[in-house]
């Protein structure tokens, strides 16, 4: 196991399910027993609420771990979810991409502050859906980067471009990164289409399509109207459940022991 454990989940496809993803994820790793950080660096700020933290408990955001105004721990919340806490975003975030685009070495300013995380904990990075700069500074302070991948017609279109930025920043600034793995999300059987888009996915990327499946579940839909994740708002959904084998898989690639939830 690597002593840094930082995954980016991102795609640059909006409405793919990256968040309920990120929030997801972190939810079932911490209820495994896995002490995880959630940096919320998408300006919408829904991973935030989606783990029920207000505006107003965002004293410090990812915005001033980019700017060196906080750090890490100083800014990380904790959630009603032990073992998980997340940094929040506000929209202050929105205009990184350009107060910061001048910024001496601008692509490496989260590296120094994930790499503070304690040891033996995740760090997830839910990105904006976007290629920009705040993406490139998830990328290169990242180990691997997971993709959610809806199970739509377009789903492969523009997976290419993602992982074009993912073989620059290899080529770069951060030789380490790989690809995590590929998660299909939003799954319906009951639909021939995604039945293709899941065999397409898997005749084209291989292994690097994780097993699990994310279902299309009205319980999933629902929970972050309820600032929590599907995991704690209906654990026995087939959300949950979904969500939780899907944790194990990426512990197993990660190479990490963690109990069952």
């Amino acid at each position: 196991m690597r002593e840094q454990q930082i995954v980016a989940i991102a795609n640059q496809k909006g409405g793919v399910g990256k968040t309920t993803t990120a929030v997801n994820l972190a939810a079932a790793l911490a209820q495994s027993g896995r002490p995880t950080i959630l940096v919320d660096l998408d300006p919408q700020g829904n991973a935030s609420t989606g783990l029920g933290i207000s505006t107003d408990q965002r004293e410090y955001t990812v915005y001033d771990l980019l700017t060196g105004d906080a750090g890490l721990l100083q800014a990380a919340v904790d959630t009603d979810i032990q073992n998980l806490s997340v940094v929040p975003a506000t929209s202050d975030l929105a205009s990184a991409d350009v107060e910061l685009s001048q910024t001496p070495d601008r692509t490496r300013l989260l590296t120094k502050q994930l790499s503070l995380a304690p040891a033996g904990t995740i760090v997830l990075i839910d990105c904006p859906p976007a290629l920009g700069l705040l993406t490139v500074n998830a990328m290169v302070a990242a180990t691997s980067v997971l993709v959610p991948l809806q199970a739509e017609f377009y789903a492969l279109e523009g997976l290419s471009q993602l992982l074009g930025t993912v073989k620059q920043v290899r080529q770069g600034a951060n030789p380490a990164l790989r690809i995590n793995g590929i998660l299909l999300t939003m799954s319906d059987y009951r639909n021939n289409l995604s039945q293709q888009v899941e065999a397409d996915a898997r005749e084209t990327l291989g292994d690097l399509v994780y097993p699990t499946v994310i279902p299309r579940n009205v319980r999933v839909s629902e929970a972050p109207s309820h600032a929590q994740p599907v995991l704690t708002y209906d654990p026995q959904s087939k959300g949950s459940v979904a969500y939780r084998q899907f944790a194990k898989e990426f512990c197993d690639r990660l190479n990490l022991v963690t109990e069952d939830a």
